[in-house]
């Protein structure tokens, strides 16, 4: 797998050698991702013109394309410079006029010689009265009518790009086009009856209908599967890489988890269990473990994820978890700790804080495995942060974590089983996309006694009875969240607004009873209003963004969201989970300033009619699609250019199983179809995955 292979190259090679690219062309082109003739093979027409030829333009719908035959009759130069110069024609039935702007008399006498008969195709539109093409798109003689395509494709534009100049181009792609062995599955293709690789890149630039621009049409599908189907690989080839890696066998005597299970005041629910057997079974086998626990808010996973540190402790090992801030890092320590003590475990925190003395005697303990399990930030993958037996290591990834560092996880040489906790109910075809390597628990139930939310959209012209509401529960000594809006571009405006409410609810509620948090404060500061209202000495907390307010409060009811149409639909499901933790009714209250936009107000709806988060994000999926649902750049998700992750989802769980059972039959992709597949990864630039190969 040293290089490319031979049978790319043509697709690989420059632009400029194609018909009619210039350097500048060329660079242009880059606006549209476009930086060699492979790129132009997967760039597709999304929609067409169709071009049959017709009889006459009379009682056509106009304006309209229209391809007719017509005689030509007089020329009508432009009587002033810059006018329109004007040709009669009549087709089978109707006379009209061809109109071109800033021509040339000589070059249009060429053209379109009085007299003679010629096929025109263009836009016809009615001026007073009088049909007119103004600039034809095509103008060929009678015998020549085959050139102009019956269906042309229609290709995404740019600046300095225009339809013809990228058709040919194009066209002169396709030439380059070879054959090549098949990595499809072949019941699969059959079945679905799709064309060979080079009839289906051919065919997609030839539609003959708008039916063969669909999604699934036959050709596209076949492309959109081969997207699904090398990135898969690529997470097959990282998980088969895992798990060729030694584990460590890590069975739990059960000892400890018993105590711990004891002494809580509730049963775990089914899904609970159900994550915690999963898990338990992973790391007892010889392979790594690569689990993702995926959870809705409040559905339980500390308590899953506990679990899991106890099995690696009661094997002689130590746990190690990291949360992607300070504050949620010390949120973990706080909810762990009472649930450590009870099984009588040694739980220590180690932060970008931890200098000096402290910071060494933490080392110390750790590498003598005197601390068995570890909380803290990113700061616990620092080089000299080394553990005596380290078993599991737990990652709280918000979205902060993508295949990539994962894999360096893997390479930081330790064979520790690795579970990845997510809190966002992540949509099965984002999961499959972000997560495919990995095999995944979902806690889909909700622990007992859990209060329902009532959530309710209101108006800010109402912000008055909305103080007032929140004035008489806390007289009866109930705790509530004030979040800010997200005003601009800038922390500093959203700064402003959230001290403006602080100062206005400290003067109706009085001045010991709120505390403000926001990012630009120090850390101490922050943590010090923070400990105030986890203490109950303040009784309400205004916040500027979600991050801050991670904290758990079981006397927490109300959550007021100010200006929440401008926050995403899974930010405000996170911060409706920071109430409804103890055992009172909780209120959510979503305001917004009217009049809502018709998205606005969809997914401020959704909100109210549930509190399911997966639910909640398939309607953001939908709304948002999936680049902005993480943010592209950062999250490792990967741009596909035929396949479409929201609604292809049932082919991408097609390309996954492909894939994993491939591998499965011929790890190293030596049988005919596995080295199909392997130029299949190189076609599709999968990196990542062809450095997987040929290390494995």
């Amino acid at each position: 797998m040293s290089g490319r292979p031979e049978v790319l190259y043509p697709l690989f090679s420059e632009l400029t050698k194609l018909d009619g690219i210039g350097p500048k062309t060329a660079q242009n082109m880059a606006g549209l991702g476009v930086e060699k003739p492979r790129d132009l093979l997967f760039l597709l027409p999304f929609s067409g013109i169709d071009r049959t030829i017709k009889a006459t333009v009379q009682g056509a719908d106009l304006p309209n394309t229209l391809t007719v035959e017509v005689e030509i009759g007089q020329h009508r130069p432009p009587r002033n410079k810059g006018g329109a110069y004007r040709i009669d024609v009549i087709d089978a039935q109707i006379a009209f006029q061809l109109v071109f702007f800033h021509a040339r008399g000589d070059y249009l006498g060429k053209l379109l010689p009085t007299g003679q008969r010629r096929v025109v195709s263009g836009k016809v539109e009615l001026f007073d009265g009088l049909a007119q093409m103004v600039h034809p798109d095509h103008v060929v003689r009678t015998e020549d009518a085959a050139q102009i395509p019956t269906y042309e494709p229609v290709y995404p534009l740019t600046a300095g790009v225009t339809q013809k100049p990228l058709s040919k181009a194009i066209a002169n792609a396709l030439t380059l086009v070879p054959e090549l062995d098949e990595w499809v599955d072949p019941t699969q293709k059959n079945e679905n009856n799709w064309p060979d690789w080079n009839h289906a890149i051919a065919a997609v630039h030839a539609p003959t209908s708008s039916a063969d621009l669909a999604a699934t049409a036959p050709a596209r599908e076949r492309l959109a599967y081969d997207e699904f189907m090398a990135h898969q690989l690529t997470l097959a080839l990282a998980r088969a890489n895992r798990r060729r890696a030694p584990g460590i066998e890590s069975r739990g005597t059960g000892k400890l988890r018993n105590q711990v299970l004891k002494a809580l005041p509730y049963k775990p629910t089914g899904a609970q269990n159900r994550a915690i057997d999963e898990i338990s079974t992973d790391m007892a086998n010889g392979q790594r473990m690569n689990r993702l626990l995926q959870g809705d808010v409040g559905s339980g996973k500390t308590l899953v994820a506990f679990m899991a540190l106890l099995t690696a402790v009661e094997s002689g090992g130590q746990g190690v978890m990291m949360a992607p801030t300070e504050i949620l890092a010390r949120q973990h320590l706080e909810g762990l700790q009472p649930l450590a003590e009870s099984a009588g475990v040694v739980l220590e925190l180690l932060t970008g804080r931890d200098k000096g003395r402290e910071r060494e005697a933490k080392l110390t303990a750790l590498n003598e495995g005197k601390i068995q399990i570890l909380v803290g930030t990113h700061a616990v993958f620092q080089k000299d942060v080394q553990f005596l037996d380290l078993r599991l290591a737990i990652v709280d990834e918000q979205h902060r974590f993508g295949v990539r560092q994962r894999l360096e996880l893997g390479q930081k040489g330790e064979n520790a089983d690795v579970l990845v906790m997510t809190a966002t109910p992540i949509p099965r075809s984002l999961a499959l996309a972000q997560y495919g390597d990995m095999d995944v628990s979902v806690l889909d139930e909700k622990p007992a006694g859990r209060q329902p939310i009532k959530t309710a959209l209101i108006s800010d012209e109402r912000v008055s009875e909305v103080v007032e509401h929140l004035k008489s529960a806390i007289s009866n000594g109930r705790q509530a969240y004030w979040v800010c809006p997200l005003v601009g571009e800038s922390e500093v405006s959203d700064l402003i607004a959230a001290e403006e409410r602080f100062k206005t609810l400290r003067a109706i509620l009085g001045d010991d009873t709120v505390r403000l948090v926001h990012g630009q404060m120090p850390a101490a500061e922050k943590d010090a209003a923070m400990a105030d209202f986890v203490a109950g000495r303040a009784q309400v907390l205004v916040a500027t963004t979600v991050i801050e307010v991670g904290v758990n409060v079981p006397n927490a009811t109300i959550m007021v969201i100010e200006r929440a149409e401008s926050f995403g639909l899974a930010q405000l499901h996170q911060l409706r989970g920071r109430v409804g933790r103890g055992s009172a009714a909780s209120t959510c209250l979503l305001m917004y300033k009217a009049p809502l936009s018709e998205n606005g107000q969809k997914r401020l709806t959704v909100l109210r009619e549930t509190e399911d988060g997966f639910q909640i994000s398939e309607t953001d999926l939908q709304m948002r699609g999936a680049g902005d649902l993480i943010g592209t750049a950062q999250s490792g998700l990967p741009r596909f250019r035929v396949a479409d992750m929201e609604n292809q989802t049932a082919l991408m769980d097609i390309a996954q199983s492909d894939a994993r059972k491939l591998l499965h039959d011929d790890p190293k992709l030596t049988s005919a179809r596995g080295k199909a597949a392997r130029v299949l990864l190189w076609l599709m630039e999968q990196d990542q995955a062809i450095r997987l190969i040929s290390v494995g």
